[in-house]
C-alpha cells in the first residue's frame, strides 16, 4: 500500500468520502472518540457512511459534566453504537492515593497508563480494528504535524483522519451545516498543556 500515492489522491476528497474509502478497505472499522470540542464531526461522518460502526470511548473518569451531558445527547441524536472502555481503579481511589499529578511528578506515568494507555490498548485488543477512525488534525501538536489523512501504525492498522486538514471555521461551518453541537469545557487530566500529545498515537 503506498500511503504517499493515498494521501495525495484523498486530499481532494470530501471527509464523507474519505470515509467512504477507508471502509471499503475494511472488514474491522471502529472510530475512537473522547467528546472532545468538534468530534461530533468525525461522528457523524463514520456513522453517515457505516451506521453500525463500532465507536469506542474510553473514558479517564474525569470529564466534565458538560462532556458527559454532551456525550449522551450526541449518542442519543446519532445513535452511537458505543462501546465503553474505563480504567480499572475507580477515580475516587485514585484521588485517594495520588490525585492528578503535576506532569513532572513521577506518578504521572503511571496515572497516564491507568486513566488512558490501559484502557485503549484494552479496547484494541478486544475490538482488533483494521480501520481506525480519528479526528486528529494538522497543527494539534508537533508529532500530528508529521502525520497525514491516513497513516498506518506498526501493527498494520490504517488510521485515518478525514478532518485532518481541516480548520476549526470549516468545522464549525460543517457542525452548523449538520446541526450538530459543540462543547468546549472538557478536560485531559494527563495532557495538562493544550498542545501536548496524548500518547494514543505515538506508536
Amino acid at each position: 500500500m503506498n500511503l504517499k500515492e493515498i494521501n495525495k489522491e484523498l486530499s481532494n476528497k470530501t471527509p464523507e468520502e474519505i470515509v467512504a474509502w477507508a471502509i471499503e478497505q475494511a472488514k474491522k472499522p471502529v472510530v475512537t472518540t473522547n467528546f472532545r470540542p468538534y468530534e461530533a464531526s468525525i461522528l457523524h461522518a463514520t456513522t453517515s457512511i457505516k451506521k453500525d460502526i463500532p465507536v469506542i470511548w474510553c473514558d479517564t473518569g474525569y470529564n466534565t459534566n458538560k462532556t458527559y451531558l454532551h456525550a449522551e445527547r450526541l449518542i442519543d441524536a446519532l445513535q452511537l453504537q458505543i462501546k465503553l472502555y474505563v480504567p480499572r481503579q475507580t477515580s475516587a481511589y485514585r484521588d485517594a492515593v495520588m490525585g492528578i499529578p503535576h506532569i513532572d511528578s513521577p506518578q504521572h506515568k503511571i496515572f497516564t497508563e491507568q486513566v488512558k494507555l490501559e484502557p485503549f490498548r484494552r479496547a484494541m485488543e478486544e475490538n482488533k480494528p483494521d480501520v481506525w477512525f480519528t479526528n486528529l488534525r494538522k497543527g494539534q501538536t508537533a508529532f500530528r504535524d508529521t502525520l497525514d489523512i491516513v497513516t498506518q501504525d506498526d501493527n498494520g492498522v490504517l488510521k485515518v483522519s478525514p478532518f485532518f486538514y481541516w480548520t476549526d471555521e470549516e468545522l464549525d461551518a460543517y457542525l452548523e451545516e449538520h446541526n450538530l453541537e459543540n462543547e468546549f469545557k472538557y478536560f485531559d487530566p494527563t495532557k495538562v498543556l493544550d498542545n501536548r500529545e496524548c500518547g494514543l498515537h505515538v506508536s
